[in-house]
């Protein structure tokens, strides 16, 4: 007898549907999985026949063949032991003809019978919600992760007995129900405050100006000159996420099996500050069954790297291309998978290898020779790559006693939410763009028109700078989120000429 149940994968980040047949045979006992099926997988026949046993069913003793297709897509995780489970039962009678029809059914089983949370169900509830089916069955703790997909009902399970006895009419469950609204309506991310840095007024500025458009920027200064304590305070002033914004991230996270159980998404942009000995597939993403990496779980957030140069450069060089495009293609002989990366980028650098270079009151000890080494490390196209290039210098011990608290976080944070709302409704129509940074050329040639004063102060810049195509393209975007935060429509000379000195920073070759 054939029996068939509806489940999912992730392929990447997003998620397919997987049709799970379960074919009950004469013959010898047997018990065989086909389908592209990885070791936990096939392990699943051991897993679902305790499960069934010691959940009160008899398991039939007779040649079963499990197939999952589509056959062209490996199969891996324990996902599967549910539905492998409820489709055995089905094909031996247990359960009703055409029950499970409407249904997807994902989850891991304990050898008591017990259903386990796996890792990606977002995704798949979006992918069942794609492919019109009606229902959900997912472990309790994946419950609240499931349902925050409207319009699809999502029955949370916490025993095979439960899921058969649901199945069979003998038992009615509630379906999970979250309030979206509610969910949202959450105090900022609590964290490192703007107050406690005193002093450094222009960094500031220039953080919140990246923080608006969504800009990337790059601190440079000596040791103890706050770079790093400023950096850690952007999760203060983001703005607030969108539900699409959520959606995607969460994603990511949940593919990972990084998302807390007890939290259904991702409600704050991600700080990820990965340590500089990262390889490149931890930090774009890769290996043998490709994974998302930093630059991915930083998607709609921060990717901090700290002392920029000590990266390998083969890992700082792979970053330009998400950088440009806001996602990651990881191409294998039998899949290529796409994985979002469209990020903020914040990185943190010292001038020379012992930080004192050009400093007035702690020689340097490097040679020119050093000097030039260390800051080619960081090539001309990924700087060119930084739409802001900002100097953060030293203050003085001595009168940071006499200095008083800097603007805090809120503060700062109601202006840049202010200016992203501006930037939400002005690409509104454009999926995909939320912020300035992320403009096409049209964006730009509609948003970023100059009066005759700022165009003759951007030539200028252009001439006497050498700025390249891709700087002035980001110049203008900059100036627009200096308007935006003014609240002003049309651009002028003042807006142009800030975002042109966030282009001055010249590095020594």
């Amino acid at each position: 007898m054939l029996a068939k149940v509806n489940s999912g994968a992730v392929a990447g980040v997003n998620g397919i549907m997987v049709e799970v047949e379960v074919d009950l045979a004469l013959g010898l006992p047997a018990f065989s999985t086909v389908g592209l099926p990885e070791g936990a997988v096939r392990e699943a026949k051991d897993r679902v026949r305790a499960a069934i046993k010691n959940g009160g069913y008899e398991f039939p003793p007779r040649r079963i063949t499990v197939n999952l297709a589509p056959a062209s897509v490996k199969k891996e995780g324990a996902g599967y032991d549910l539905p492998i489970a409820l489709g055995i039962l089905a094909a031996a009678g247990v359960l009703p003809q055409g029950v499970l029809d409407d249904t997807a059914v994902v989850g891991e089983l304990s050898l008591d019978g017990s259903v386990k949370p796996v890792r990606g169900v977002l995704a798949m509830a979006l992918a069942a919600r794609q492919a019109g089916l009606a229902r959900f069955l997912v472990p309790v703790a994946n419950g609240h992760e499931a349902a925050v997909v409207q319009g699809l009902e999502v029955i949370a399970i916490e025993r095979l007995d439960q899921a058969v006895e649901l199945c069979c009419g003998l038992q009615q469950l509630q379906a999970v129900q979250i309030d979206l609204a509610r969910l949202f309506a959450v105090s900022p991310q609590q964290g490192p405050d703007f107050a406690e840095v005193k002093g450094q007024e222009h960094v500031k500025r220039a953080l919140e100006v990246a923080a608006a458009g969504g800009h990337n920027i790059l601190l440079s200064g000596f040791p103890g000159s706050g770079k790093t304590m400023m950096a850690r305070r952007l999760p203060s002033i983001l703005p607030e996420m969108t539900l699409e914004e959520a959606l995607e991230t969460t994603k990511v996270f949940s593919a990972m099996g990084a998302l807390p159980l007890d939290q259904p998404l991702v409600l704050h942009r991600p700080f990820r500050a990965p340590h500089h000995t990262v390889s490149d597939a931890g930090l774009i993403g890769g290996g043998t069954v490709p994974r998302p990496g930093e630059v991915s779980l930083a998607h709609n957030g921060v990717l901090f790297l700290d002392e920029l140069p000590e990266f390998k450069k083969s890992v700082l060089e792979v970053l330009r291309q998400p950088m440009e495009d806001g996602d990651v293609t990881i191409a294998r002989a039998a899949v290529s998978l796409h994985f979002p990366a469209r990020f903020m980028l914040v990185a943190a650098m010292n001038p020379c290898p012992c930080g004192y270079y050009g400093d007035p009151v702690h020689g340097c000890s490097c040679s020119p020779v050093q000097v030039r080494r260390y800051q080619s490390r960081i090539s001309g196209p990924l700087l060119d790559r930084i739409d802001m290039h900002v100097e953060v210098p030293a203050v003085e011990v001595a009168k940071l006693s006499g200095l008083s608290p800097g603007e805090d976080s809120a503060a700062i944070r109601k202006r840049v939410q202010q200016a992203r709302s501006l930037q939400r409704d002005r690409f509104a129509r454009q999926r995909g763009v939320y912020c300035n940074a992320q403009m096409d050329e049209a964006g730009i040639e509609r948003y970023c028109r100059l009066d005759r004063p700022a165009r003759a102060l951007l030539e200028a810049a252009v001439q006497n700078l050498g700025l390249s195509a891709r700087a002035y393209k980001r110049v203008l975007k900059i100036a627009r989120t200096i308007g935006d935060l003014e609240g002003m429509e049309s651009l002028t000379s003042t807006h142009l000429a800030e975002a042109v000195q966030y282009r001055r920073v010249q590095y020594d070759r």
